[in-house]
């Protein structure tokens, strides 16, 4: 195979990857009332599956970031594939909430490796004027994947029962695993252009590292308001809309995919040709697009009737349109002998901010105040304040020069 469709196939292959890596973090949010009807469970406990889940994923990712930069990451990937399909499969023999607790736990541990390491081969694979678009390829499954995942919960689950989508979402990992191991694992570094100074390229200066901190903390915030409203959406449609599970989960579900496609190949694509005046753009594209979607996200929960589905669309465009350029914007403000490390710090970090307690909190608020529409200020709070964060940060953003100094010393 020619080595030129090496980086087209690699990223394809991760894409896919991540998509059922989201199916089956999501498969939870499509069969939630089952599960709370079937182990009698509250708001807070359900909340907490997704929440343990993160707690051992971000256990695990510090150790594989470390691995990462010192071995063949490829194989670390493969072998986390392994371990979260194997668990996956084996929801068909939970049948008590703390079992199913422990499923959640095992699937972070091996979830952790993919999500450190992947970003990575695709940082290694493309040329810095090419990784927001090639990133918003991979991360447009962050939606997707969590879009198909609600849907086959909702679908399968009133019709077999919530165990099937579960069972369904592990078998493809296992053979996308093998076809992983097989490929040639890109060279470290051939593509970085980011200039390799001491705050960037050592993780003593990582804490003086102004792009990379407030592209992380304005991605924790996001990833807060985003994890909560997936987790909580299906079951508000089905509660306070009264619309039924199966149909909420299969409607939420498509507009998400749509809109998953849209806003974040638009991002990527809007982001890489901005970058081209304005070395913040990723930074400043990600901002706007946060404060514009506050009021679409408010209106969108208090909207009744048809025109809640158009309102909760544009709310989702403008959340999902700075899922490419903020990603890539991480990638960028570190040099490839620690990016590996520095993801997973960037891991721990947004979720222990994000979609570890967001889901809990929505579910507490919820509980105390008998109103999931309160529970959800919480997520409108935390895009508000991720997008006041990535608009200071632009500051720090690497300057375009760097980057073309770097790329005429590489060749």
């Amino acid at each position: 195979m020619p080595s030129k469709l090496y980086p087209r196939l690699t990223l394809a292959l991760l894409t896919a990857l991540n998509v059922l890596n989201y199916v089956d973090r999501a498969v939870l949010f499509g069969v939630q009332p089952l599960i709370q009807k079937e182990f009698q469970v509250n708001d807070f406990q359900v909340g907490f599956l997704n929440s343990a889940f993160f707690i051992s994923y971000l256990c695990a990712a510090p150790f594989v970031g470390l691995l990462g930069d010192k071995y063949a990451r490829k194989k670390i990937v493969a072998i986390g594939i392994i371990i979260w399909s194997g668990f996956t499969l084996l929801s068909a023999i939970t049948h008590t909430y703390n079992e199913l607790l422990f499923r959640h736990i095992m699937v972070g541990v091996g979830e952790a490796s993919y999500a450190v390491i992947a970003p990575t081969l695709i940082a290694d694979s493309f040329p810095i004027q090419r990784r927001g678009r090639m990133l918003a390829v991979f991360n447009f499954a962050v939606p997707f994947g969590a879009a198909l995942g609600i849907g086959l919960g909702s679908l399968m689950g009133v019709r077999l029962g919530w165990r099937a989508p579960f069972m369904v979402a592990g078998i493809p990992g296992f053979l996308l695993a093998v076809v992983l191991w097989l490929l040639p694992e890109p060279e470290r570094g051939k593509t970085d252009s980011v200039t390799a100074t001491e705050v960037r390229s050592t993780l003593p200066g990582l804490l003086r590292n102004g792009a990379f901190v407030t592209a992380t903390l304005g991605l924790a915030m996001y990833t807060f308001a985003l994890g909560g409203l997936q987790q909580w959406m299906p079951t508000f449609l089905s509660r306070v809309r009264h619309i039924p599970l199966g149909k909420a989960g299969l409607i939420f579900s498509a507009m998400t995919c749509i809109v998953a496609i849209i806003a974040t190949l638009s991002g990527g694509w809007l982001g890489d040709m901005l970058l081209k005046r304005n070395h913040g753009a990723y930074y400043t594209l990600s901002g706007v697009a946060m404060l514009v979607g506050v009021p679409l996200m408010i209106v969108a929960i208090y909207m009744t009737g048809w025109p809640m589905y158009p309102a909760m669309c544009a709310a989702e465009f403008f959340l999902l349109l700075n899922t490419g350029p903020l990603n890539a914007a991480i990638v960028n403000s570190v040099s490839a002998q620690i990016r590996s490390t520095a993801l997973a710090i960037n891991v721990v970090v947004i979720h222990l901010l994000g979609d570890v307690p967001s889901p809990s909190i929505i579910g507490w608020v919820s509980d105390k105040a008998a109103s999931l529409q309160k529970g959800f200020w919480v997520t409108f709070l935390a895009a508000a304040l991720s997008g006041i964060i990535l608009v200071y940060g632009s500051r720090y953003a690497p300057q375009l020069s760097d980057r073309k100094t770097a790329q005429r010393s590489t060749g």
